[in-house]
């Protein structure tokens, strides 16, 4: 068993109000602290979904578990083969390697807090679906940032029958 010590010294401190905020509804993201204010022990980010709104296509973390925990609202996540639909309060952590996405449950919001651990640089990565999202770069650029952001897109034929 491998132990990571983080190396930071001083508590992070992420006032709502100077969160940096990505996109509008139905999809925002508040990006709250990334791996590098965190000596590389974790980031997060709130993720608020509207109306069924998706949050990610399937994807996977080779180095990374991550952890989702509904503040409000109803989500279904999909890990590995299963769709599992979380309500406020619960908690689902995905381990390193096994597919996973999420989204606003069909007719329901949710308001998610998620957490990576071990950290990855993840703030550009929204910044970069931000740009894919206003049209400013194609989808597929995605594909070329897979291992820098360690999520390797997949697909799931479990996830796309959930509607």
């Amino acid at each position: 068993m491998s132990l990571i010590v983080p190396k930071f010294d001083e508590s992070v401190v992420v006032r709502s109000a100077e969160a940096e905020v990505i996109g509008r509804a139905p999809t925002t993201i508040r990006l709250l602290a990334d791996s590098s204010a965190t000596g590389g022990a974790l980031s997060t980010q709130r993720v608020t979904l509207t109306d069924g709104a998706d949050g990610a296509k399937p994807h996977h973390h080779a180095g990374s578990a991550e952890m989702f925990y509904l503040l409000d609202g109803t989500a279904q996540l999909l890990s590995g083969e299963q769709v599992v639909t979380a309500e406020r309060g619960d908690l689902v952590i995905v381990p390193p390697g096994l597919p996973h996405a999420f989204a606003a449950a069909p007719g329901h919001d949710a308001d998610i807090l998620i957490v990576i651990t071990p950290g990855v640089e993840r703030f550009e990565y929204f910044r970069h679906l931000e740009r894919i999202a206003y049209g400013k770069v194609p989808p597929e650029s995605l594909l070329d940032v897979q291992e820098l952001y360690d999520t390797y897109f997949l697909q799931s034929a479990a996830w796309d029958e959930r509607h």
